[in-house]
């Protein structure tokens, strides 16, 4: 038997550090079955080109606890090491195994699929074994090895007796992560990690019903029998070819990634690409509320089948962390801070690519059926609105399918809008004026005194459309909107002919007076209005400006220091041309006059939406006491 202290200098313990020790104790399940993939399809490669002689047949790899023994077993059917090997690759860290077997077929071994990790990954079994064994026999006609280590430099080695190809690895669970001989919590990393690893992993046995025999009675129990566990699909649909799969192969996989979720994606996005990087993977759209923050972290992050993490924030564009799926490269690096995948020039070609590739999947569908495209716009836009303020490239391409809805249910790009509302939404400077409600019911009446001039109203709800429709403004000319109760309509699109008011300037500032002295609490700006004596007397606007700067500070960015903090600001429009407002001027009595003017104040305020609490239950009182 030999005995020698494994090579493991301060050069080459860094490399071990920096790769996996400060990760989480879990991840040595990941590294240890990773590198028994790797043995396999090493093994599979070598026999495909003829350097190997055994028979490569449907290896799998298999996990097995001894709870009484405190021992976790992994065992693989591949390549195996020789004596030498376990020498190079065991005892001296500072080489990979993967890294020379590349480098020597580098040619030929391009297309398959080794992930290349073994040498190194094996360490990470001392973050929870106090002891681990190798039982490893070559595919080459050498004897079997056992290797022994109880995690210092101090290791013995000797032949062992073992007849088939391939290693075994056993692992002396330490008493402070006896968690991992827990059936439970070896089969939740196994589908964390390992869910879909390109061979098979068997972890115990489980009954499978079989058919009844022929003329069995239907009480009679159905023969069992007991099949191998295997936890893992080896195939699953990202490693195929689009033109192999069927839109039912598309939901099936998405059921498979979340079981737990109940409703269709809307469509999906086959990612394949392998220059000038290597990356396929399955995006889907799912139904998306406005609440960006929920629905983020839901697309997983794989590097050759090998789960990594579902926060792929900084390899994914940010505005598509809210779809679902599946991103798999061998050029994302393992466990790695988000600066470094900021800075990486490969992760930016990635993120670049998948943007590009969303863009042209939504500009095909609204080409291909526009009419189902605007039936899913409600449960997409999100993601949209929010691609077009965050990627430049994806705004340019958005033209040809960003969709503008009007509260009528109408569907117009922005092109076709402009277009539509041209002769009539053009004011007296040329500037065409895109009209928009935020929420249907409490800007009701807005909307009703827009239409009544023929104008288009938009219907704009999400979050983020302060800073959608800032950005729209600032990348068209003689373009602007504003929400149809930032003022009164005549005001919101200005035409040449101006109204003339019925009052003098003497009988509006009169007016003013008075009734500043009954709102002047209440924090409202009075502006005196000449308007179409149809229109209200009393209308109450939010400032267009003052309205969407805050709005975009609340939803972050854009807007100014502290206005998201800001109380709200309104203007009281007097329309000098109502009767009403006529009738209040005259009023003989102080008393009639301010009951008067609180009346049409606060029906203005009820049409807003901003008469609550005290305000409206005196309003309700006194509007039964002029009913009397």
């Amino acid at each position: 038997m030999a005995t020698g202290k494994i090579n493991v200098s301060v050069e080459n313990i860094f490399p071990l550090i920096k790769k996996f020790l400060y990760s989480d104790h879990e991840i040595f399940l990941r590294e240890l079955i990773s590198n028994a993939t790797d043995a396999t399809l090493k093994l599979k490669h070598l026999t495909t080109i003829g350097e190997a002689s055994v028979e490569y047949g449907n290896p799998m790899i298999e996990v097995r606890i001894d709870k009484e023994g405190k021992k976790l077993h992994i065992l693989d059917q591949g390549i195996g090491m020789t004596e030498e090997e376990v020498k190079k690759y065991i005892n001296e860290v500072a080489f990979s195994g993967a890294e020379e077997f590349l480098d020597k077929y580098k040619d030929t071994a391009k297309d398959s699929g080794i992930i290349g990790h073994f040498g190194l990954g094996f360490y990470s079994a001392f973050m929870v074994a106090d002891k681990v064994e190798i039982i490893t026999k070559s595919f080459k006609d050498e004897p079997a090895v056992h290797w022994v280590c109880d995690g210092s430099p101090e290791f013995s080695m000797e032949e062992a007796e073992r007849s088939e190809h391939g290693t075994e690895i056993i692992l002396h669970i330490a008493e402070d992560s006896t968690e991992f001989l827990e059936e439970g919590r070896i089969s939740e990393l196994l589908r964390k990690y390992n869910k879909f690893m390109p061979i098979p992993i068997k972890f115990g046995t489980r009954t499978e019903t079989l058919p009844k025999p022929e003329g069995a009675k239907e009480e009679d129990e159905a023969p069992t029998k007991e099949v191998d566990n295997i936890i893992n699909n080896p195939e699953p649909a990202w490693t195929k070819k689009p033109v192999d799969l069927e839109e039912g192969d598309y939901k099936e996989f998405y059921r498979e990634l979340y079981p737990m979720q109940f409703e269709e994606p809307l469509f999906h996005i086959h990612l394949n690409v392998d220059y000038p990087f290597n990356l396929t993977g399955i995006l889907y759209f799912p139904k998306l509320t406005n609440d960006l923050n929920i629905q983020k972290d839901r697309i997983q992050l794989y590097q050759n089948q090998v789960f990594v993490t579902d926060n792929v924030e900084g390899i994914v564009p940010e505005f598509l962390t809210m779809l679902r799926g599946v991103i798999d490269s061998p050029d994302i690096p393992l466990n790695v801070s988000r600066s470094y995948l900021q800075a990486d020039g490969a992760v930016k070609k990635i993120s670049s690519y998948i943007t590009r590739k969303v863009a042209d999947k939504l500009t095909s569908l609204f080409k291909d059926n526009r009419e189902d495209f605007e039936k899913k716009w409600n449960d997409i836009k999100i993601v949209i609105e929010y691609g077009m303020l965050s990627e430049d490239k994806f705004f340019e391409k958005a033209d040809k399918f960003a969709l503008y809805p009007t509260v009528d249910g109408e569907f117009f790009t922005l092109e076709e809008l402009k277009e539509k509302i041209k002769p009539n939404q053009t004011d007296k400077d040329e500037k065409l004026v895109v009209l928009y409600a935020s929420d249907k019911e409490a800007q009701h009446s807005y909307i009703k005194a827009a239409k009544a001039k023929g104008y288009e109203v938009l219907l704009l709800d999400s979050p983020i459309v302060p800073h959608l429709v800032q950005k729209l403004e600032t990348t068209n000319e003689k373009l602007s909107f504003a929400r149809v109760d930032a003022d009164h309509i005549d005001n919101l699109i200005k035409k040449e002919d101006a109204q003339i008011s019925k009052l003098s300037d003497e009988e509006k500032e009169k007016l003013k007076t008075a009734m500043e002295e009954v709102v002047s609490d209440k924090g409202y700006t009075i502006q005196m209005e000449a308007m179409d004596s149809e229109a209200a007397p009393f209308v109450i606007t939010e400032p267009e400006f003052m309205r969407r700067m805050k709005e975009m500070q609340q939803t972050g960015g854009g807007g100014m220091f502290g206005m998201g903090n800001m109380p709200e600001m309104y203007n009281l429009v007097v329309n000098t041309n109502h009767p009403l407002v006529s009738d209040i001027l005259n009023t003989k009595t102080a008393k009639k006059r301010e009951r008067l003017i609180s009346q049409s104040l606060d029906l203005a305020r009820l049409s807003k939406g901003l008469l609550k609490g005290e305000a409206l239950t005196d309003f309700i009182n006194r509007s039964y006491d002029m009913i009397k």
